[in-house]
């Protein structure tokens, strides 16, 4: 029976990790597509202003703010001002300058490489040397995958300082959230973050006077796709499965956004699509399972550790160390 409900927990993990995938990259693509004759910043606005009223009354009317503490609250906005507002603003300005989808999602997807660098000394988390590998070969697939991008594009070369400030404000908000004691409920989460970045968004919106938003229905089906996919979806499977599978192997899944976005591009907008770009997914594909491979050691040697009988026997003389 536990073998069972094994297999049934890793086959919900893995669904879970390739909807993320597919979801997060779709963040990239639809605003991609979109914004051809809209201003980013209107539909970043309505992305999020309608589903942030919506997830406000779900919380509140099923009770998943009930008992939180202000602390709480004001560590997930903290959260959620880079995680979700800094990250997104930037993504979308980014697109908007003209940096090609490949080549944003490849800046994001360093995001595991620094992860890794700072994940012992921050969290005081072991990283193996199979997941430094596989780390370093995901690497190595997403420069292939989206390597012909980087000629293509039209935009200002200062321009690419702004997906390494997404990178940089969702690496924050994920470390902010590792290092507090914040344990609120996914929904809970997402509906502060969300809410959030509604309020500012709607603020920065005003005084730039692109609140509102045309009647094209595009930009409409544009909302909707933004709002289900990469604002519920994404994000929500993102904070799911950094409790389910952990830091590290959660920022593998990230090497895979940016070869999963490569050939969205091609598809919908016609950006480049060779062999080498091919190359680079099988490089991804191994690099993310060297490091999945290795959390999964680690977790099972953790459980070892926990379940040996020397080790559960009382210190004498002092209080048993924390793991």
């Amino acid at each position: 029976m536990s073998k069972q409900i094994g297999i049934a927990r890793t086959a919900v993990t893995v669904g879970g990790a390739v909807a993320f995938v597919a979801t997060w990259s779709s963040g990239f693509l639809i605003p991609a597509v979109a914004m051809v004759d809209d201003s980013p910043l209107t539909l970043l606005v309505w992305r999020f202003a309608p589903v942030a009223v919506v997830l406000a009354i779900v919380a509140w009317t099923s009770g998943a703010a009930r008992g939180v503490s202000r602390r709480d609250l004001g560590t997930q906005a903290l959260i959620g001002l880079f995680a979700q507002f800094g990250y997104c603003l930037a993504v979308y300005a980014a697109i908007a300058a003209g940096i090609a989808t490949g080549t944003v999602a490849l800046i994001d997807a360093v995001q595991p490489l620094v992860v890794a660098v700072l994940v012992g000394p921050l969290l005081g988390l072991r990283v193996r040397g199979v997941q430094w590998a596989g780390l370093a070969l995901g690497a190595v697939g997403v420069l292939l995958v989206v390597r012909s991008q980087f000629g293509s594009a039209t935009a200002p070369p200062v321009a690419y300082v702004l997906p390494a400030i997404a990178m940089a404000c969702l690496i924050v908000g994920t470390f902010v959230q590792r290092r507090s004691s914040v344990r609120t409920g996914v929904l809970l989460t997402l509906t502060i973050h969300v809410v959030l970045t509604a309020a500012l968004l709607i603020v920065v919106a005003a005084v730039s006077g692109a609140l509102v938003p045309p009647s094209s229905p595009s930009f409409w089906l544009a909302v909707v796709l933004t709002a289900l996919l990469p604002t519920l979806a994404a994000y929500g499977l993102y904070w799911w499965l950094l409790r389910r599978v952990g830091i590290t192997a959660l920022n593998a899944l990230l090497f895979l956004i940016a070869p999963t976005t490569a050939l969205g591009g091609a598809l919908l907008l016609g950006e480049a699509l060779t062999g080498v770009t091919i190359v680079g997914f099988v490089l991804c594909g191994v690099g993310v399972a060297a490091v999945l491979v290795g959390e999964a050691r680690s977790a099972a040697t953790s459980r070892d550790e926990e379940d040996d009988p020397d080790d559960a026997q009382p210190i004498r003389g002092g209080s048993r160390p924390a793991r």
